[in-house]
């Protein structure tokens, strides 16, 4: 059964039901310290917490409670993984996965799928691919999926992240059990404590369908549903929440008009420059080229990805697309791509075809890969309050 869809009357009741379901609803700015912070009145409770409150980047005033305690919602530390055969009994071709792929020493790719029908529930997994830590992190409220290297620098401190219970700006506040200082999972920069100015390393990401995953990275496993936590995975907390008539949970800012406050736009970040692509747009253009900083770029959309704060079974949720942001700079040469054949792009230069993945399905570069670019799938009334100077990509004319 598809429950209603919720008004923004009815934002009291989805707190009532996420924290009757053990869900906290948990939440890139960056300012000053904590003497030009402006108020420094902290709402939140800070009952069994060792972290430094008088060390803090922005207003304290802007944390709030998401309703459950620290680690209400607990984050998952010792992932397991299963083969895609096996994955295949629970997932559906069309259902959303955060794909992580990174090179390794050899020049191999090491991927792997967390699932968002398991993310929902966790929103954080401190795991580690090949050498390298990595903190896969999905905010349900802002429907942002970052993947950030746990090290503080190549060598360094290895971070392990937990979810604090609070937000700021709808965002998840994620917590390092090292120095117990507060993280802003949209941005991975440190806000209070210990680690304040500190800024974790994007990694790159995308949320694609189970289909395009397998299929781009054959090889490749897949997060677990044997956590050590009984949740009902391939259900969704939060039924109707990503209606674009509603109005965004627990967000005290005010909306940016340009959009509707639940648009899901794609979110770019390069030399300082931010700029978002709206899903409509990128539906009706398809492939979009643009240079953001210094960086030539292609943004690319096709269709088959459920989302995962729609309906109450994630595989029932409305096909909104999926999106990928590669550079057009394949080894020296660049590229320009149009649409088709079918969900795929090609390239004027070689006629080559592409998927939404990044890679070659044909043609003189088959097999080749295009560099992704660190970007994030999100709901414009997030995008806009964290990159309120940014560029909104329109149509031309």
């Amino acid at each position: 059964m598809v429950l209603p869809r919720m008004r923004p009357l009815c934002r009291r009741r989805l707190l009532a039901a996420a924290v009757a379901a053990g869900v906290p609803a948990l939440g890139p700015g960056r300012g000053g310290l904590a003497q030009d912070a402006g108020d420094d009145d902290l709402h939140v409770s800070t009952a069994g917490w060792r972290t430094d409150f008088d060390t803090h980047a922005v207003p304290l005033s802007e944390f709030r409670s998401g309703g459950p305690p620290r680690d209400g919602i607990p984050p998952i530390d010792e992932p397991r993984s299963v083969s895609q055969a096996e994955a295949d009994g629970w997932l559906a071709p069309e259902e959303p996965v955060i794909a992580v792929a990174l090179e390794q020493g050899d020049g191999k790719v090491l991927a792997r799928a967390y699932p968002l029908q398991i993310m929902l529930w966790h929103e954080i997994a401190n795991d580690t691919l090949g050498e390298t830590p990595v903190a896969v992190t999905f905010c349900p409220l802002c429907y942002t999926a970052v993947v950030y290297d746990r090290r503080l620098e190549p060598g360094g401190l290895v971070l392990d992240f937990g979810t604090t219970g609070n937000l700021r700006h709808s965002d998840l506040v994620m917590w390092d059990r090292q120095t117990e200082s507060w993280w802003q999972q949209f941005s991975g920069d440190a806000l209070v404590g210990e680690l304040t100015g500190a800024h974790l390393t994007f990694l790159p990401a995308q949320v694609v369908s189970w289909e395009v995953f397998k299929a781009a990275y054959p090889d490749a496993d897949v997060l677990s549903r044997e956590t050590g936590f009984d949740r009902p995975y391939g259900t969704n907390p939060y039924p109707g929440y990503d209606d674009v008539e509603n109005q965004p949970f627990l967000f005290d800012g005010e909306t940016d008009g340009r959009l509707p406050a639940m648009e899901r736009v794609v979110g770019v970040v390069h030399d300082g420059v931010g700029v978002a692509y709206p899903f409509p747009a990128l539906e009706e253009a398809r492939a979009v080229e643009d240079r953001v900083g210094e960086a030539a770029i292609v943004v690319v959309w096709a269709p088959g990805t459920t989302s995962a704060t729609d309906t109450r079974e994630v595989v029932e949720g409305r096909d909104f697309g999926q999106a990928g942001v590669f550079s057009r700079d394949l080894g020296g040469r660049m590229l320009s791509f149009t649409p088709g054949p079918g969900d795929g792009f090609t390239d004027a230069e070689t006629g080559s075809t592409w998927d939404v993945s990044g890679a070659a399905t044909g043609g003189a570069l088959a097999g080749q890969r295009l560099a992704p670019v660190p970007h994030t799938v999100v709901f414009w009334f997030a995008w806009a309050a964290f990159q309120p100077e940014g560029r909104l990509w329109q149509p031309p004319g």
